[in-house]
């Protein structure tokens, strides 16, 4: 993946013959539909034959449904980091660390399945979830200490925390789709326990 992390691809240790990059950008495109539509437990031999491609090509591209998923969310990923860069400076820093949460969990929930799959990877698994995390919590990590410095947030709470209630709020706004205001409503309650007490 860019930004720090890994690809996913199981070819990226060397660049890709014209016809394996159609096939992996094909793939990824369909996947990236096929997710949104169907969730991430779809069926990768539906994903593949949609793509155009046998399922053998899939799995060498991406050998797992988990590093398959990363690469979906690798634009994401890219967003969330370009966005968490944009608020460092912000004068209000509990004010950008609840922007920046309200976009995790807007992103988390684009694909249905997303938020579980990421609440249940391993931290110490090694699998491609597993790494696509890290740099959201090294850019949630430094947005949260900017906000207890500024005595904002109370020193106990972990970005680790954090990242786990935003995707369990996306979880539960997967569903609840007919309540577009509840993911604002729960990390509104998620947020009022997190005040240090000072303020």
């Amino acid at each position: 993946m860019t930004s720090g992390t890994a690809h996913t691809s199981a070819t990226s240790a060397r660049p890709l013959r014209a016809d394996a990059r159609r096939n992996y950008d094909r793939l990824l495109a369909v996947a990236r539909a096929t997710f949104a539509e169907h969730g991430t437990d779809a069926s990768l031999e539906d994903v593949a034959r949609r793509a155009g491609v046998g399922i053998g090509t899939l799995y060498r591209h991406f050998p797992n449904r988990q590093a398959l998923m990363s690469a979906v969310f690798e634009e994401a990923l890219v967003a969330l980091l370009q966005r968490s860069r944009e608020l460092q400076d912000d004068p209000q820093p509990c004010q950008a660390l609840v922007t920046w949460l309200r976009t995790v969990v807007t992103h988390a929930s684009e694909y249905r399945g997303l938020a579980r799959a990421l609440m249940s990877a391993s931290p110490d698994s090694g699998s491609a979830l597993t790494r696509c995390s890290l740099p959201l919590q090294e850019a949630g990590g430094a947005l949260l200490a900017r906000a207890q410095e500024a005595g904002s947030v109370r020193s106990d709470v972990s970005i680790s925390d954090l990242l786990k209630l935003t995707n369990a709020i996306a979880l539960a706004v997967e569903d609840t789709p007919d309540d577009p205001l509840l993911a604002d409503r729960l990390l509104t309650l998620t947020l009022k326990g997190l005040r240090s007490e000072s303020v």
